[in-house]
């Protein structure tokens, strides 16, 4: 049957293309928590039928995109990694940063991150992080919501009005009492971290958290990604932190040929 073609399972009145549902299919893992899934757990957030969703993935099993374990759980295989790393923008980006967040890794011993625009999520490509860091939800290949990490701040920033009012219609979520979704008080927020160059976040996604992040730009001056250091709240008051942070985001900008305005 060829992808394009538009099937109707049973009972279900579903037309979605084949293709459609074998992407729905790689989404369900699309999620923190979504390592080891069941089958059922797959069908639930493809929407598909069981026995749909069986063919399907037997079908992502064959060429290597999931696996499944002797506990009957699949998860993500190998090929995709192998695909994943090929990506030439993010593949650059980490290996052009990665001495420098090495450098603010050791410095601080905090977590340190790096992330990207993905949509209306900050998708995480590299993480640093010691034993008595804080805590944290995010990992290489998660996606959090931009308006309540640092970095997501950083990035929704620099997105421009169309980001920005997508952001807001999709209705942003309240996390924790800190985080913040009036749009005044959000434009009001980026507003200052175009100016400060630099983006702060207390225990607005993780409870006991601080992060303050930074942007890294191309040889355009565009923003292309966003850095940060994650730490416990208690060090909210530590100035070094958005001044390291800072210096790190110029760093990793320079070297990926971004030139410094002239006075």
């Amino acid at each position: 049957m060829r992808d394009a073609e538009r099937v109707t399972d049973e009972g279900r009145g579903d037309v979605r293309s084949v293709a459609s549902k074998i992407f729905a299919i790689a989404d369900a893992f699309d999620r923190p928590g979504a390592d080891a899934l069941s089958l059922t757990t797959i069908a639930q957030r493809a929407q598909l039928p069981v026995p749909t969703a069986h063919r399907l993935v037997g079908e992502w099993v064959r060429w290597g995109g999931l696996t499944r374990g002797d506990d009957g759980l699949y998860r993500v295989g190998l090929r995709f990694w192998m695909l994943g790393v090929r990506a030439p923008s993010p593949r650059r980006l980490r290996a052009v940063a990665l001495p420098h967040l090495e450098d603010l890794y050791e410095l601080t011993r905090e977590n340190v991150h790096m992330a990207v625009l993905d949509q209306q999520s900050a998708l995480y490509i590299e993480r640093l992080s010691g034993h008595a860091a804080v805590p944290i939800v995010s990992e290489v290949g998660s996606r959090l919501p931009l308006h309540a990490t640092g970095v997501g701040l950083v990035l929704l920033a620099h997105g421009g009005d169309e980001l920005f009012a997508s952001v807001l219609a999709a209705q942003p979520v309240k996390y924790l009492p800190g985080t913040m979704t009036d749009e005044g008080a959000l434009r009001r927020r980026l507003a200052e971290i175009r100016a400060t160059g630099h983006a702060r976040s207390v225990n607005e996604m993780t409870e006991d958290s601080f992060s303050v992040a930074a942007p890294v730009r191309d040889h355009t001056g565009e923003v292309v990604a966003a850095i940060s250091i994650v730490a416990h709240a208690r060090s909210s008051s530590d100035a070094r932190l958005p001044l390291a942070v800072q210096i790190a985001g110029r760093a990793i900008s320079r070297a990926l040929g971004m030139r410094a305005p002239r006075d």
